[in-house]
Order: C-alpha cells, then sequence, then structure tokens
C-alpha cells in the first residue's frame, strides 16, 4: 500500500496550504497516519500526526499553525498549514503505521513521492 501526498506549492510567507494523504487498499481510520517533512540537506523530520482515536500530535515548530485532520468518508488525511514561514519549505511526506503514532519515521510505511512546498520570503 502506497500513500500519495498532495497539494503543494509556492506561496509567500503568511500564506496558507492544505496539503492531501490519499491511500488505496488501507483506511486510515484504523492507522495512524503522520506528516513528516525533508528540507534540502536536512533529515526528514516529524510534523504531525493523528491516532485511529484522532488524538493529534504536533512538532513544537508547527503548533498553533498547522493542523491534522481525518476524513474517514473520503479516506483521506490532511495537514491545513496556516501561517507559513520560509523554514517550512520541504517536501512533505505522508506515512501510515498499525497502532499508536510515532515520531519516529521508520516506525511508519506506505511512502509516497511527497509533495514540495515552497514558501518565499
Amino acid at each position: 500500500v502506497q500513500l500519495q501526498a498532495s497539494g503543494g506549492g509556492l506561496v509567500q510567507a503568511g500564506d496558507s496550504l492544505r496539503l492531501s494523504c490519499a491511500a488505496s487498499g488501507r483506511t486510515f481510520s484504523s492507522s495512524a497516519t503522520g506528516w513528516f517533512r525533508q528540507a534540502p540537506g536536512k533529515e526528514r523530520e516529524f510534523v504531525a500526526a493523528i491516532s485511529w482515536s484522532d488524538v493529534k500530535y504536533y512538532a513544537d515548530s508547527v503548533t498553533g499553525r498547522f493542523t491534522i485532520s481525518r476524513d474517514n468518508a473520503n479516506n483521506a488525511v490532511y495537514l491545513q498549514m496556516n501561517s507559513l514561514k520560509p523554514e517550512d519549505t520541504a517536501v512533505y511526506y505522508c506515512g501510515a503505521r498499525w497502532g499508536d503514532v510515532s515520531y519516529r519515521m521508520g516506525d511508519y510505511g506506505g511512502w509516497g513521492q511527497g509533495t514540495l512546498v515552497t514558501v518565499s520570503s
């Protein structure tokens, strides 16, 4: 099963974007889903995650600006990103796992190609 992230683009600082994570053959309602991002020259880092019971977790750097949500009817997970900053520029990926949320990238699977978010100052 592979997940597909979409919705990235080029925006200015202060703008908003909503990323989508779609999957075939997997029901998000019974999975924990995480968003991670990788900036040029840096390791992939945790951004946000949502548990199967809708408990949400955020990295300190995005708390108060990003919101993760799940749409079971459409089998999708979203990342609403507000007040974007240049340091949010990265390729964003979504992954899923059975069980509880993890902050570790290696605990997730189904990584797709990711979607590029570029925030200009």
